[in-house]
Formats: C-alpha cells, sequence, structure tokens
C-alpha cells in the first residue's frame, strides 16, 4: 500500500526510546523527514544517528513552555514547517487518587497536557495553510478502563482526548486530522517500570505479575513497539484522511469495550 508519505516532515515527541522512538523509525523509513525531542538530548542524537535518513535532534521537556516556544521555532526553521505531530509525552509516576499533591496535579498538568496543546497550536497554522496535517496524541488504555494505581494519568489523558475530538472538528475542512492512540501493554522501558512497580506494592514476582497481566490479553502477549508504531504511520498517512476524532487501540483485545 502506498502511503504517500514521502517528503512530509514529521515532529515526534519522547521519541530518544519507547513508543516514540518506534514512530519516529517508522516515519522515517516511509520517506518523512523527522524530527525527534526528548528531555535527554544526547540519548535523543543517539536514536537520530540510529533512525538516520537525516532525522534531527532537539531538547524538549514538555514540562516547560519556553522549551516547547523554542522547539516549535527550531523545528519550523529547519524544515520548513511541520505536516505530522507525534504528541508523546513522558507518562507520571504511578500512585493512588488519595493524597496527590495540588503541586504535582499542576505540573503534571502541564506537561501533559497545556504543554502539548500550545505546541500544536504553533504548528497547526502551517497545516491549515497546506491544507495537510496530522495530529496523533499517545494516550493510556486508562481513558477508556482507568488503570490501577495510575491516577494521574487516568485523569489527566482524558482531557487530551476531549481537546483533540474538539480540535477534530474545527479543522477537518483544512484536511487536517486529529486522532489518538491508546496503548495496551506495549513492551518498553515504561511498561517495565509500572510492571516493577505493581510486583513492590502487591509482594508479587516479576514473573508472577507478567503472567497475570499477560492473562487479560486475548493476544496472550504484550505487544511490540512496531506494531504500535505501524497504526501511528497509518493515521500520519494520505490513506488515513477520512479517519479523525478517534480513538484507536492497540492492545491486543485487552479492553472489549469502545
Amino acid at each position: 500500500m502506498k502511503l504517500g508519505l514521502e517528503g512530509k516532515r514529521a515532529l515526534v515527541l519522547g521519541a530518544s526510546k519507547g513508543i516514540g522512538r518506534g514512530i519516529a523509525q517508522g516515519l522515517a523509513d516511509e520517506g518523512v523527514r523527522v524530527a525527534i525531542a526528548s528531555r535527554n538530548l544526547n540519548a535523543t542524537k543517539a536514536a537520530a544517528g540510529e533512525i538516520g535518513s537525516g532525522t534531527l535532534a532537539f531538547p524538549c521537556d514538555s514540562a516547560h513552555a519556553d522549551q516547547i516556544d523554542a522547539l516549535a521555532s527550531d523545528v519550523q526553521a529547519q524544515l520548513g514547517g511541520v505536516d505530522i505531530l507525534v504528541l508523546n509525552s513522558g507518562g507520571p509516576p504511578p500512585g493512588k487518587a488519595q493524597g496527590v499533591s495540588s503541586d504535582q496535579w499542576r505540573a503534571s498538568f502541564d506537561a501533559m497536557f497545556v504543554n502539548l496543546v500550545r505546541l500544536a497550536d504553533h504548528l497547526l497554522p502551517g497545516m491549515i495553510e497546506w491544507k495537510f496535517g496530522r495530529i496523533i496524541s499517545v494516550i493510556s488504555s486508562g481513558v477508556i478502563q482507568p488503570i490501577p494505581n495510575l491516577a494521574i494519568s487516568n485523569a489527566i489523558r482524558p482531557a487530551l482526548v476531549g481537546w483533540g475530538k474538539t480540535l477534530a472538528a474545527e479543522v477537518a475542512s483544512h484536511g487536517v486530522t486529529v486522532n489518538a492512540i491508546a496503548p495496551g501493554r506495549i513492551s518498553t522501558d515504561r511498561l517495565k517500570q509500572l510492571d516493577t512497580a505493581n510486583a513492590q506494592r502487591t509482594g508479587r514476582s516479576m514473573d508472577e505479575v507478567e503472567a497475570s497481566a499477560k492473562a487479560g490479553i486475548p493476544a496472550g502477549r504484550y505487544g511490540n513497539v512496531e506494531e504500535f508504531a505501524a497504526m501511528a504511520v497509518f493515521l500520519a498517512s494520505e490513506r488515513a484522511s477520512f479517519t479523525t476524532g478517534s480513538i484507536l487501540r492497540v492492545d491486543g483485545g485487552q479492553i472489549s469495550s469502545h
């Protein structure tokens, strides 16, 4: 299938490793000119070198608005604009809903919502002008079915979904789509961190935690980054031009509700 992505320009956040890194690689493989960003510039540069195809590396911590502004300016200067924006913020620390400080709520809300929207607002005018744009948010299955001990994520990521669905209706006539992808249990460092926290909290071994999790996935296994990235690449393509305002799940059938 021809995806029509050759020569497009993309910015992928959180792309030094894991899901973001996989999406960047998938886009580069389709001929997209890719810029990647993460908090760790050295790791981002290393990832860019591995992705190849002239991938550009930038530092950016989404917790800081000034870094978001600088990223938007620098990427537009070097790429001439962005056609595809992948909003992939780091996950907050695990924990219960009770006892989260107001400072933690505000910091997480800025990093996981306010500043991501700020970045999109910087880049949307170009997409509207060119009559092509793709905004893809990497969210969490917790927006559909809350995940125990991930209260901050369960509370904040739905805001990004509500914003995206509203924006999708506003910009659809300009050839811009806005979608979200909800990962299930995808094998990444983040998943290992969560499984480790679960094991410590429940007094079980890692093997027991993983076996229990896999038993709840009809596919019977964890997903891999390449499988998740393939969905993002499709949503970025010309072929997905009539798909907008949607949440797509990549979870091996784990969540059976809509």
